[in-house]
């Protein structure tokens, strides 16, 4: 029992020191780089318990770490473990039940409806109860396997005994420790993209498809805020013909795009570092047809993902996001060519930053809105995330 009482100190003691300034895991990788007494099993062990603090969001703050730990652990797992036989036996036979009879059993109804208090600012379409429940699961890894390569995923999946399910024409998802970096050859045969972001691909084909039959030329794509490339990569798959342009306003993760694009052979494309709050006018290829804004925002839809960020989130950052998104937009359209489309994309559950914010574009510039939706992951153990589809006459 004094091993895993050693656990929970640990973890109790990694939680005292972590400030929320960088995101969890690279903290956690640094503590055990200066502690080689721990071995893999049990970083493993003391990560998971780490995560089970975090998992009750904004609930029991005033409960002691290790109690805390605890009933997160015991919310999250779906069968018994060593940690909970050893240090709450009387737990043990309520694991298996539903988290609506772990409350009960705990006691817990009224202060876990404290886990996500910010149920009025949610997203139409976004239901509040299963939006909550869904921090207290570790979301599924999705893969989006990029065209030609669907037999040779598959049969690496199956050969190294990877249990995945298969949730679309060109996407399976594993478990979340999957170590896929080491059975495939990522960007090259398939792209870690989640289960929603592959979905805001069903709309851009449908804009590649409309704007085709218009003219024949290849159409200017700007991916505006691209960070890594993910969405320009998807957007290549699905016309590799496109004249594409990516920026982003952080040149460190332009070299990581430079890297993706290498080994997804993207070869001609635009670049360049770009701080879309404020007006620019050096953009090459403009105007565009088709600009992807998948813009800054509180990352609240991906929190059951990483629940650290929602730990330390102020609710007074969804205003500064906001008023950051419509910057962009505004800057950005100012590229876009007469009857072009503007892709406007989050992974927000709120709806300040989503239809609150094209409501407010709407109403003060010459837009028209084509299509909008919210896309709740929660169901598919997937991310939530917002999309709106705007065009102009000219701003």
């Amino acid at each position: 029992m004094s091993r895993f009482h050693s656990y929970l100190n640990s973890s109790t003691s990694i939680l005292s020191e972590y400030s929320g300034k960088e995101p969890f895991s690279l903290f956690l990788k640094s503590v055990f780089r200066k502690n080689k007494k721990y071995g893999s099993r049990d970083r493993r062990i003391i990560s998971h318990l780490c995560y089970c603090y975090f998992r009750l969001g904004k609930s029991l703050m005033d409960v002691p770490k290790e109690e805390r730990i605890l009933m997160g652990l015991f919310l999250v797992s779906q069968e018994p473990n060593q940690v909970l036989e050893a240090l709450k036996p009387e737990w043990v036979d309520k694991v298996t039940s539903s988290i609506a009879e772990k409350k009960r059993f705990l006691g817990i109804e009224t202060e876990l409806e404290q886990l996500f208090p910010y149920r009025s600012g949610l997203s139409e379409g976004i239901a509040s109860d299963e939006f909550s429940d869904s921090f207290l699961t570790q979301p599924n890894v999705f893969v989006r396997i990029r065209p030609g390569f669907k037999e040779t995923v598959l049969n690496k999946l199956k050969s190294h005994d990877i249990q995945f399910e298969i949730v679309g024409e060109q996407a399976s998802s594993v478990s979340p420790n999957t170590k896929l970096d080491q059975i495939l050859v990522l960007d090259k045969e398939a792209v870690i993209q989640d289960w929603s972001s592959q979905q805001v691909g069903n709309e851009l084909f449908e804009l590649f498809q409309t704007l085709k039959q218009v003219q024949g030329d290849p159409l200017r794509v700007w991916d505006c805020c691209a960070g890594s490339g993910g969405k320009s990569i998807m957007a290549f798959d699905l016309n590799n013909s496109i004249q594409l342009t990516v920026s982003d306003v952080r040149s460190s993760i332009l070299n990581n795009l430079r890297n993706r694009f290498k080994k997804a052979g993207i070869n001609r494309y635009d670049e360049l570092t770009a701080d879309l709050s404020k007006p620019i006018n050096d953009i090459p290829n403009h105007p565009f047809d088709i600009i992807i804004a998948d813009v800054p925002c509180t990352g609240s839809g991906t929190w059951s993902r990483t629940p650290e960020q929602f730990h330390y989130f102020d609710e007074s950052r969804i205003e500064w996001y906001a008023t950051l998104q419509r910057s962009i937009v505004v800057n950005s359209m100012a590229h876009l060519k007469r009857d072009g489309y503007l892709v406007y994309i989050t992974c927000s559950v709120f709806k300040e930053e989503n239809e609150m914010n094209i409501e407010r574009l709407l109403s003060k510039y010459e837009l028209d809105l084509i299509a909008q939706k919210v896309i709740p992951g929660y169901n598919e153990r997937a991310d939530s995330m917002f999309i709106s589809i705007l065009s102009h006459a000219q701003l």
